[in-house]
């Protein structure tokens, strides 16, 4: 079973300070979802406060159509999966696993056929009787899993689960947990600053920062079409050229800059005479007989791409990445070059105070 979640104009204060401000998101039963932020913009916040361990200041939590004011941690069809996974070191995997079904009463030969049947999901089988300290990274994470998914939760909470693992396990854990959780159907609520974890997994992300939710939508459009200049720095690498706009037509924005005047998909607000920034994705940009004059700076050798660092003529810098077929190695530091790209891959967008 999995349930939605319904987080209604959520406001969590510590004294004077503001943790989350106004937050409302409305997650599916049986969604993929992740909070993409830096550390300390609140999303770890919303995940305590849905599993109850946080009262919100204002609004409303519900699981499941129920609101969930005055409900407890033990109380709620939820699960959450720590940082740390504080598995117990002195128990077995199969008590691990069956820990929480013990503290409800469930009797020892049915705990055990129920860890036994998780540890097949997790791809891990016959490891009922290891000790905690015979597993690798990567099987711990598992077993965190299936302890969590013991108790039938219908909402499963994972704070940074994976920030301990090196890189390739991390990389691989993702696609484990993404067809662990198409397999059992619960509702996932994921907590990442780690935007690859975010695009890859998740049927859709909500991007926050400072408190406060800027985008919510899935991979492909936080990534191509962000909504503010935040969620464009943020997700991905981004060349970003702030200026004013001359003009705003046909769903596009003319921007006048220190590089000269550029184009790009018009954001939302656009209007003449604004404070805007153009962005553009370093693979959008490429090589052209005319375009914004630069010179080479350095360059970055990454099998697949090649990262060319290009200093402009005011000293602005930026970054282009080219695959291997676009004839990269010719461009050496200390080239000049004129660089360009197609308007409809970059996006003007209002430049915000707060």
């Amino acid at each position: 079973m999995s349930a939605d979640i319904d987080i209604d104009h959520v406001t969590i204060r510590f004294g004077d300070f503001v943790a989350v401000k106004d937050v409302s998101l409305k997650i599916a039963g049986g969604e993929f979802f992740s909070i993409l932020g830096p550390s300390g913009c609140g999303k770890t916040t919303i995940l305590r406060t849905v599993s109850g361990f946080l009262a919100p200041t204002a609004g409303t939590v519900r699981i499941g159509g129920k609101d969930m004011a005055g409900v407890g941690p033990n109380k709620r069809p939820t699960a959450l999966i720590f940082q740390n996974l504080a598995l117990f070191p002195l128990m077995s995997v199969a008590e691990n696993i069956g820990y929480g079904l013990r503290v409800r009463g469930v009797p020892g030969k049915e705990r055990r056929r129920k860890a036994d049947e998780l540890l097949s999901l997790v791809a891990l089988p016959g490891s009922g009787d290891k000790r905690i300290g015979e597993l690798s990274g990567g099987q711990k994470q598992r077993v965190a899993i299936a302890r969590a998914l013991a108790v039938e939760p219908q909402v499963l909470l994972l704070d940074e689960p994976l920030s301990a693992l090196d890189l390739r396990l991390r990389q691989h854990m993702r696609t484990e947990l993404r067809a662990i959780q198409k397999r059992v159907g619960v509702t996932f609520i994921y907590i990442t600053h780690d935007q690859g974890e975010a695009l890859t997994m998740s049927d859709r992300v909500a991007v926050m920062n400072h408190g406060v939710v800027e985008q919510v939508g899935d991979g492909h459009a936080v990534y191509d079409s962000p909504a503010t200049p935040f969620v464009a720095s943020f997700v991905g690498e981004n060349n970003g050229v702030s200026g004013r706009i001359s003009a705003v037509a046909d769903g596009f924005a003319q921007i006048d800059t220190a590089l000269g005047s550029l184009k790009g998909r018009a954001g939302a607000g656009l209007e003449p005479g604004a404070a805007a920034t153009l962005f553009v994705r370093p693979e959008r940009l490429r090589p052209a007989a005319e375009g914004i004059a630069a010179m080479v700076s350095a360059t970055a050798f990454e099998g697949h791409l090649t990262h060319v660092g290009l200093s402009c003529a005011d000293g602005h810098s930026l970054t282009m990445s080219l695959g291997r077929d676009i004839g990269a190695h010719a461009l050496t530091p200390g080239a000049e070059v004129r660089i360009g790209y197609n308007p409809a891959e970059a996006i003007v967008l209002r430049q915000e105070a707060r």
